[in-house]
């Protein structure tokens, strides 16, 4: 079967551990911003740097851990990450999701996640896939192979080179939202004309609200 339907193609890489925590892919000490942007360069920051990292730092005078596998240059144009189970466990954060967004992934796939993180992922457009642990299997073997993965969301299929391998399931809900763009905002705006119609009827049917308001504003 050939996919004719591609949702995001792109490099994979391989990390291949269970439990990987919030703290983990974005330690507390960067936590200060509550901008969504400035996080990619200290994603996994522990573990790509051999020093200690601090906001404001420059990371280009930093020592690199080049056994870290986010290092390796065959790995530097990934833009889908693989791992194993409980993805994104720990703190609640979202700047976990922000930093992996700004690093520039735009799809997650893992046996599974932690439900807060894997929420969070949907509130910001990064596509959290589940899959049972062969399709991981064969999947961490693909990207070692650095062979091109083909995400196909409308009918939740993954591709590499025109053949399957694997079929994902995904709330119909969250699929129209990542496929249409849509965070909480975007969602409310597209009824804003409902909106608009409720607040004029509210100003018929309940006058005396505004004129509460007019009086303590």
């Amino acid at each position: 079967m050939k996919n004719t339907s591609t949702f995001h193609a792109g490099q994979a890489v391989p990390l291949e551990r269970d439990n990987i925590d919030t703290d983990q892919i974005i330690p507390k000490q960067f936590l200060k911003s509550i901008k969504k942007s400035g996080f990619g360069q200290n994603l996994f920051d522990a573990w790509r740097y051999e020093d200690e990292g601090f906001p404001g730092q420059d990371v280009s005078l930093r020592k690199v851990n080049k056994e870290f596998i986010l290092n390796q240059d065959k790995f530097l144009d990934s833009d889908i990450l693989i791992s194993k189970k409980n993805f994104g466990c720990g703190s609640s954060r979202e700047h976990a999701v922000w930093s992996l967004l700004d690093y520039g992934f735009k799809v997650v796939i893992a046996e599974s996640f932690a439900d807060i993180f894997y929420n969070n992922c949907f509130n910001n457009g990064l596509l959290p896939i589940v899959l049972d642990s062969k399709d991981i299997d064969k999947l961490l073997n693909l990207a070692e192979q650095r062979q091109q993965i083909e995400i196909d969301l409308e009918n939740q299929i993954i591709f590499s080179v025109d053949s399957e391998v694997a079929h994902f399931d995904i709330d119909p809900f969250r699929k129209k939202c990542i496929l249409e763009g849509l965070d909480e905002i975007g969602l409310s705006l597209t009824h804003s004309e409902q909106i608009k119609e409720f607040e004029k009827n509210r100003i018929l049917y309940s006058p005396w609200i505004f004129i509460n308001e007019k009086e303590n504003g």
